[in-house]
């Protein structure tokens, strides 16, 4: 019984699931050079209004220490230079859990 539960329940995925195509990958600029992250180069980017301005900002974060690099949105596909995300006038940082 247990066996054909679980088939079943694989081909019904299977089936409602359906392929997801993306765009080309572009190169981000950032005042205009490619944006890099820093080693080892596991970046985990979003966009957020983190200004207010109602043009949302990619931020990414950095596995280093725990940084995120804010790139403001300037409108028209431009993003200004990247700066450390700060707190009270300090680059903030995420701790670690590992």
């Amino acid at each position: 019984m247990k066996p054909l539960l679980v088939a079943t329940i694989l081909l019904v995925s299977a089936i409602a699931v359906r392929a997801v195509e993306f765009d080309k990958p572009v190169r981000l600029e950032a005042a205009g050079a490619a944006i890099r992250v820093e080693s080892p180069g596991y970046a985990a980017p979003c966009w957020a209004d983190i200004d207010g301005d109602g043009k949302k900002d990619l931020l990414v974060g950095q596995f280093n220490m725990g940084k995120i690099r804010v790139f403001k949105n300037l409108g028209d596909g431009k993003l200004a230079a990247g700066e450390w995300l700060k707190a009270d006038g300090e680059v903030a940082q995420v701790p670690g859990v590992w």
